[in-house]
């Protein structure tokens, strides 16, 4: 009927605008049914899974998700019994179920901590259902992201970034091959797939110091062609990556040997 109509030229009419007004606003969302519920900690208290109480629930930075199907995890006397009707994401990246750990607070946790929970918070969202959101660290009554959820979700983009980088510089410098024995000393080489990454040139071992961490670790270094990152370079004579500044030789090692051997 016309209502259908309706309905169905607003949502044409709102295609078009979001179109226009790109990803960030949403001049549709009253069109959608409503984003999930808005649970106070008492609320989601009641969701243990127990048998007089209405589900099984677990939040994560304040997204709360329905997981009956979890249920011989998540239910009493499941491993992960301790994650339901609350907000334990802290847990999620330390593995400490104690009750000083199954917290929301993720304010102090390393970027590595922070992929944890992401990846999590993208598991929850791939396989269980979501209900809505916690106010409290996270939202406000509103609903409102608050500036802790802003500033973790700041840790997990700069978290990425890093894993990114430091993706760029494996593949730039891979990791050596390595062995010691007490016979003939400590043996680093190079292949086309030593630090699992497969590539078309072998490389020699040099130390890798990075800036800012102590000590160094052997890298396979490319010794033809232009320095990293520079394809198009014509001054650079040919080296590959041998005049980087945070490489050293290996004393007693020809430079351009691929395997090194210290007695």
């Amino acid at each position: 009927g016309p209502m259908r109509r309706g309905a169905a030229a607003a949502a044409l009419l709102c295609l078009g605008a979001a179109w226009l007004l790109g990803r960030r606003f949403d001049p549709c969302a009253w069109l959608l049914p409503p984003r999930g519920r808005l649970l106070s900690a008492a609320e989601l208290a009641r969701y243990r899974g127990a048998e007089n109480e209405p589900g099984l629930y677990l939040a994560v930075l304040g997204r709360v998700f329905d997981v009956e199907r979890g249920r011989r995890h998540y239910g009493p006397g499941g491993a992960y019994s301790g994650l339901a009707g609350r907000d334990a994401t802290r847990a999620f990246a330390t593995g400490d179920f104690t009750h000083a750990g199954l917290v929301d607070d993720v304010s102090a946790l390393s970027p590595g901590e922070m992929l944890a929970i992401q990846s999590w918070l993208s598991f929850y969202g791939d396989n269980y259902d979501p209900v809505g959101k916690l106010v409290g660290r996270f939202y406000d009554e509103n609903g409102t992201p608050t500036e802790a959820l802003r500033q973790a979700e700041a840790a997990i983009e700069e978290a990425l970034k890093l894993r990114a980088e430091s993706e760029q510089r494996k593949q730039q410098f891979p990791p050596c091959n390595s062995e010691w024995s007490s016979a003939t000393g400590s043996r680093f080489w190079c292949s086309r797939q030593s630090g699992g990454v497969s590539r078309d040139w072998t490389g020699v071992p040099r130390k890798l110091y990075r800036p800012g961490s102590r000590g160094s670790h052997c890298v396979c270094v490319r010794t033809t062609g232009p320095p990293w990152g520079q394809p198009g370079s014509s001054e650079h004579g040919n080296r590959g990556d041998l005049d980087d500044p945070h490489l050293e030789e290996y004393d007693g090692c020809h430079p351009l040997a691929e395997q090194c051997v210290l007695t």
